[in-house]
Formats: structure tokens, C-alpha cells, sequence
């Protein structure tokens, strides 16, 4: 990877949040850290858009992006133009997630996931790489519904 991963939390994927760092970093990947740095409460939408404009703008590869289950911080994620962020607890999710939809961003949940299987989810999104062929047409029009 040429360019650091954008990490976001908000306090309830805080924790899972430092436990992806720590394998990062075992593993060499950069990472830039958005926030929140402890578990006092904060609102995951602030939490979501910081790394999501790092990946639109160029200046981060991906995104890992955790919150309490999630779901929230996922939906706010899409709402930032160019961004495709899935929420995943389980392998074959995160891998077709890259596969097909060309995902940008993974989310997790601190309450749902541990931190194993979380690192084992990370490791197949950043090293899955995008199918292209019919899946572009699919991803092109997802982007033709985007910019309406």
C-alpha cells in the first residue's frame, strides 16, 4: 500500500479501534488515526466523515471505520460522495465486499466483533483486490445514482 489507511471510531468501537492499530502495526501498514482517542462518548457521523474525505481526496488508501455495531457509522460513511463502506462480521463478506462492490471502507462493530476476528477481516479487505468486468457497470451506476 502506497498510501496510510484513515482509522475512525466513535467510544463504542474505540477499544476494537486499538486493537486494529496494534496489528497494523505489527504488521507495517501506515495508518493515519482520525479519532476518538478514548471512550468518552462522541457521535459517530463526526467520527465517520474525516476518514471518508481522507480516501475521496486521495490522501488515504481505505478506510476502517468502528462504532457499537457498526451499522451506524457505515451509514453515515455513504453519505459521503465517492465513498463505499460496508459493514462486515464475517470473511466472505469483507472479501466480496472488495471483490465486487470495490468497497472502500470496512466497518465493524466494537460490541459484535472481537479483535481476531476483527484483524482477519482487516487482512482480506486490504488485500482483496477489485474483480472490474461486469462489476464496474454495476459500480458505475452506483455512482450515476450518487451523482443525482
Amino acid at each position: 500500500m502506497n498510501k496510510p489507511i484513515a482509522l475512525g471510531a466513535d467510544h463504542g468501537g474505540w477499544a476494537l479501534k486499538e486493537a486494529v492499530k496494534q496489528h497494523l502495526d505489527a504488521l507495517g501498514v501506515a495508518y493515519q488515526d482520525f479519532g476518538t482517542y478514548s471512550e468518552e462518548s462522541v457521535d459517530y457521523p463526526d467520527m465517520a466523515v474525516p476518514p471518508c474525505e481522507a480516501v475521496v481526496k486521495g490522501e488515504c488508501e481505505k478506510a476502517l471505520l468502528f462504532c457499537g455495531t457498526g451499522v451506524g457509522i457505515s451509514i453515515a460513511a455513504n453519505k459521503v460522495k465517492g465513498i463505499r463502506a460496508c459493514c462486515c462480521s464475517d470473511t466472505f463478506s469483507a472479501k466480496y465486499t472488495r471483490m465486487h462492490n470495490d468497497a472502500n471502507v470496512l466497518c465493524m462493530g466494537g460490541r459484535v466483533v472481537g479483535a481476531g476476528l476483527a484483524c482477519e477481516l482487516v487482512d482480506v479487505f486490504l488485500n482483496t483486490e477489485f474483480e472490474g468486468g461486469r462489476h464496474a457497470r454495476r459500480i458505475a451506476k452506483i455512482t450515476e445514482i450518487e451523482n443525482r
